[in-house]
């Protein structure tokens, strides 16, 4: 039963990582796109953690952890770009 529930589980999580990539290619706005990305990559991290559980392993909680990151990081970079051109202001006001 919980392998049952588990695959089920996998089968939802990559029905809903097919969506998002298709929000990501078709996506109206520029912002909508962002989000199906930052979505696809916590989609990917419950993928790894069912897997994970299902392989009764720790090895995958690393990937986990740095897929989370990436996920977050990218979101910002690729938000602030949206609002102002650039994602590291400088100042030259030596």
């Amino acid at each position: 039963m919980f392998d049952n529930v588990m695959l089920l589980s996998m089968f939802l999580l990559s029905i809903s990582l097919v969506v998002a990539l298709y929000r990501v290619i078709v996506g109206p706005s520029m912002h909508d796109r962002i989000l199906a990305l930052d979505t696809m990559g916590y989609i990917v991290i419950g993928i790894i953690a069912v897997l994970s559980i299902m392989l009764n392993s720790h090895a995958y909680l690393e990937a986990i952890l740095l897929i989370g990151i990436l996920a977050f990081l990218s979101t910002i970079a690729l938000s602030k770009y949206m609002e102002g051109g650039t994602v590291i202001e400088r100042n030259n006001d030596h």
